[in-house]
């Protein structure tokens, strides 16, 4: 009877948490080829230079991973006190409010209102800690594997539909799906009224269908309101996990250095318009999902985590320059797999590894550290390529290869897997 009550609440919970993830993703795939626009759009037609414009770009992308970082924990915290359906509707509309203020902010070319609505967005919107803890509570062990990996699955589709829809939404006349051209009267705010919808169908399923999954509510759990602070800390001094945490930091923040200004690098070298922004990172995203689907559980048949490691890194990191070198779309076509069946490879194995690298009692806690270091690696990053671009549009993706060949270094001279691995059976 108690199992098949909690199957019970499992069905009704997983759908809705799968959609909010899902939504959170496109929410972030969207914004790929919406961004470049706002430089022309928004930015120089306000008087701003080239230069300064791409500044703003990089505190524009950096604000919204800036705020996740130091609010993620705080929500996970408050849903284990008041509860994840209360958290998970807040959140979420939080996220509503945000995408119609930058929409707004969109048309009336209002930049402090661009800032607020990304950074508002940035606060309510770190409610993947809330939604993991929603899957672990109605989740069974046998079965928690196969959740978290459907979790991971709706990530990858999120960011393969969120470019490319983004970017016909942004785009009169472009076809859509086969299905139509997009009308004359949309724009890049279009986009966001759209996932302002979705979101808010995603709020009403919250309220009215989602269970209280959380079942030792404590309402007087003491707030750590500097969590992040401490995360990161216990990320640098952690004995046994500081050096995979200082190679994720330095591999995450390299792609991030690439991923802020490539749009821009394509739109100024290949003379791409936003669709075709939108068509290409649609395309690298499928590559990455083959990656994750096919390759990374090839070679974990052969190789431990740490030796994939050993390779990846570098061979992203060279990658990164590969992407330099094509001159028409068809090249740029046949290099891109390379990056993101790389990623991929890097993505899984460093994750895992840290999951191995602690044991099964601080695997909560170290998913929170690692949450901490992801979001300042791709806040710190945006920040700086803003004004590395100022000397060309392509060196953010020169510094963000260097940055990542310093992770493969660090990660090479100093891992040693029997300091590391707790769980070396299985790594």
């Amino acid at each position: 009877m108690i199992k098949k009550a909690k199957r019970s609440l499992e069905s009704k919970a997983l759908p809705i948490v799968l959609f909010t993830v899902f939504l959170d993703v496109l929410g972030v795939g969207i914004l790929i080829p919406v961004l470049p626009q706002l430089i022309t759009t928004i930015f120089i037609p306000a008087g701003f230079s080239l230069t300064t414009s791409y500044i703003l770009l990089g505190w524009l992308t950096a604000i919204f991973p800036l705020m996740q970082f130091f609010t993620t924990p705080i929500l996970g915290q408050l849903s284990d006190r008041y509860g994840r359906k209360k958290i998970l509707w807040f959140s979420i509309a939080g996220t509503v409010l945000g995408y119609l203020l930058f929409a707004v902010a969109i048309l009336q070319k209002n930049i402090p209102l661009l800032f607020f609505s990304r950074a508002l967005d940035g606060v309510t919107g770190g409610n993947i800690s809330v939604a993991r803890a929603a899957v672990a509570d109605v989740t069974p062990p046998e079965r928690r594997t196969q959740n978290f990996g459907l979790m991971g699955a709706v990530f990858g589709i999120g960011f393969v539909f969120g470019p490319y829809i983004g970017a016909r939404l942004a785009t009169p006349g472009v076809n859509f799906f086969n299905l139509f051209h997009t009308p004359h009267w949309f724009n890049a705010a279009t986009p966001f009224w759209f996932t302002a919808a979705l979101s808010t169908v995603n709020l009403l399923l919250i309220i009215a269908r989602f269970p209280e999954t959380n079942k030792h509510i404590n309402s007087k759990l003491k707030m750590v309101w500097s969590q992040s602070l401490k995360n990161i800390e216990k990320a640098v001094t952690a004995p046994g996990l500081r050096i995979v945490f200082a190679s994720e930091f330095l591999f995450w923040g390299g792609f991030t250095f690439f991923t802020t200004f490539f749009s821009v690098l394509l739109i100024e070298k290949l003379g791409f318009q936003p669709n075709n922004v939108g068509d290409f990172f649609a395309y690298i995203g499928i590559w990455i999902a083959i990656s994750q689907g096919t390759i990374v559980p090839l070679a974990a048949k052969y190789l431990k985590n740490h030796q994939v490691l050993r390779f990846s890194l570098l061979g992203l990191s060279g990658s990164l320059l590969v992407m330099l070198w094509p001159q028409n779309t068809t090249q740029l076509l046949l290099v891109a797999p390379l990056i993101a069946i790389i990623h991929g490879l890097t993505m899984a194995n460093i994750s895992a590894l840290i999951s191995l690298s602690a044991g099964p009692e601080m695997q909560g806690e170290v998913l929170g550290i690692d949450s901490s270091v992801q979001a300042l690696a791709q806040a710190i990053p945006a920040i700086i390529a803003g004004y590395i671009a100022t000397f060309g549009v392509n060196k953010p993706v020169i510094v963000g290869s260097a940055c990542i060949a310093a992770g493969w270094l660090f990660f090479n001279l100093f891992y040693r897997s029997k300091n590391h691995i707790l769980h070396e059976a299985e790594a």
